[in-house]
Parts: structure tokens; C-alpha cells; sequence
């Protein structure tokens, strides 16, 4: 398997790591119970004492954190080292004593798969659709869900048309000196607020005092100003339609308990499913 920094430095992917890098250095106890609270509206509950979580694709460990602070026992992994640095960092400032242990390694790597345990809640936020092979991945999160347990995971939504051109977009950001990086980050910054042109030039002049959206926080407790770079040049990049998502999982004996759409738009579809316990014969 090729390494992640080759990959990089080649041009076929992102670096996901020195982002997540960046956006730990803003994480606090703010950013934090907004992570938290994210969690426990999606999985209706604050409480995951005595339950194990899978975190697959960690970057920065904001969500490994959150569910460590509801009680879980959490095991985090990355593909990009630079990843579980960012993690690691995390855990040592927030987390220093905690059942809490990170590794570098791919959801596609079968051997690593197989050690795992399975995991009452296996959570895989906006990374499986970055893998390089979407379905492969899914395949290995939903056989690392133990029976009864729940998978929380966000896919890029299929937009058509739109959906390959920011493929195009992504894989040209990926191959581009400094200066193209910041004219496709900028282009593309305009592009996703035509709607809104006041607000669109108003960021762009913050971006250029390099203030844009990075101390306000998100929903989720994310950050505008890395989220948007996150878009720009997540490559490999793939995405599938709610439909798709949802019968993949039923067919693996899945049951839908939270769907959260991004209405036919940019961005991810959010979805929680419950496995069927397991029974005796």
C-alpha cells in the first residue's frame, strides 16, 4: 500500500493532517461542548459509559475527545500521520490520563481491520468518501459494528453534474503550486457565496488579513476558514445519494434511527444506524 505522504506529495491527496494540524491549535472547551452536544443529538443520548467508540479517520480528535467527556472508551485512527499528531496533541492538552488510545493506519488495510474489535458505536465523520474507495470502506466500518451497536457516519452528498466538477476542482488544487492553491481557494470561495455577495466579500477581505472564519465556531465546533480549504482540496473525494447510503446499510442489517441531509446541496448527509442485536439459534 502506498504511504499517505506519498500520495501527497504526489498530488493524489490531500493533506488532510497539516489542516487538522492548524485547526487544533483553536480547539478549546467552547469548541469542544459544541462537538459534544452534536453527539449527543445525533446518537439521543449524553451518557456513553460502558460503551466502546471507534473513531475512523480522527483528524484532529475533537470528536474522540467529545465522546471520551460522555464516558466512552475510545479508539481512534488515521491514515495521515500528521492526523494522529494532531490527535495526539489534542489528547495531551484535554485528555492526558484517558482510556483513550490513537494509531495511524487505513480502513482499507484488511490485516488492521481484522484486529480490531467491534465497537458499540463505530463513527466516521465526512472521511470515508475520502479514502479512495467509498464502498470498500464502508464494507469494513459496517463489519466493525457489533451486534447492537450503532453506526454514525456523514457521506458527501451526490450533487450530479456540480459533484464532478469539484472532483476536477479538487484534483487540479492537489497538482498546483501555492499560488494556484490560493486562486482555486479564493474562486471557489466566491462560487459558494454568489448567493450571498456582501458576505462572500467581506470574508475574502477577512481571508486576506487571514482572519476568516477561524475563531468564530461552527456547528459541530468546527472552523469556516478550515473547513473551507478542507473542500477545496479534499481529494480523493467520491459521494453517493441518501438512497445509496441507506440501502448499502440495510442490506448489511441495518436500521436508520437519524438522517440529517445537507437538502440536495453542497456538504454531507448525516446518518445513524442501529444493527440488530445478535440471537440465539
Amino acid at each position: 500500500m502506498i504511504d499517505c505522504e506519498t500520495e501527497i506529495n504526489q498530488g493524489r491527496r490531500f493533506a488532510f493532517g497539516r489542516n487538522w494540524l492548524r485547526f487544533g491549535q483553536l480547539i478549546d472547551e467552547d469548541r469542544i461542548a459544541l462537538a459534544r452536544r452534536s453527539l449527543e443529538s445525533a446518537l439521543g443520548t449524553t451518557d456513553l459509559t460502558g460503551r466502546s467508540f471507534l473513531d475512523i479517520g480522527c483528524g484532529s480528535g475533537l470528536f474522540s475527545l467529545a465522546a471520551l467527556r460522555m464516558g466512552a472508551r475510545v479508539r481512534s485512527f488515521d491514515y495521515d500521520p500528521e492526523s494522529v499528531r494532531a490527535a495526539e496533541k489534542v489528547r495531551q492538552e484535554f485528555a492526558p490520563d484517558s482510556d483513550w488510545t490513537i494509531g495511524c493506519a487505513s480502513i482499507l488495510d484488511g490485516a488492521f481491520v481484522r484486529q480490531l474489535d467491534r465497537a458499540d458505536i463505530v463513527y466516521s465523520w465526512g472521511v470515508l468518501h475520502h479514502t479512495g474507495a467509498l464502498w470498500p470502506a464502508m464494507e469494513a466500518a459496517c463489519g466493525l459494528v457489533a451486534p447492537g451497536g450503532t453506526l454514525y457516519v456523514s457521506i458527501y452528498n451526490d450533487q450530479g453534474a456540480e459533484s464532478r466538477i469539484w472532483t476536477s476542482v479538487k484534483r487540479r488544487y492537489n497538482r498546483s503550486g501555492s499560488m494556484g492553491r490560493r486562486l482555486l481557494l479564493t474562486g471557489s470561495m466566491l462560487y459558494l457565496g454568489r448567493n450571498y455577495p456582501a458576505r462572500a466579500a467581506l470574508t475574502l477581505a477577512q481571508r486576506v488579513r487571514g482572519t476568516a472564519g477561524a475563531r468564530v465556531p461552527r456547528p459541530r465546533g468546527m472552523s469556516r476558514k478550515h473547513d473551507l480549504v478542507d473542500w477545496v482540496g479534499g481529494y480523493p473525494f467520491e459521494v453517493a445519494t441518501p438512497e445509496e447510503v441507506f440501502s448499502f446499510c440495510r442490506e448489511r442489517g441495518f436500521a436508520l434511527r437519524h438522517l440529517k441531509t445537507c437538502k440536495g446541496g453542497i456538504g454531507c448527509n448525516e446518518f445513524v444506524f442501529d444493527r440488530a442485536a445478535a440471537t440465539g439459534g
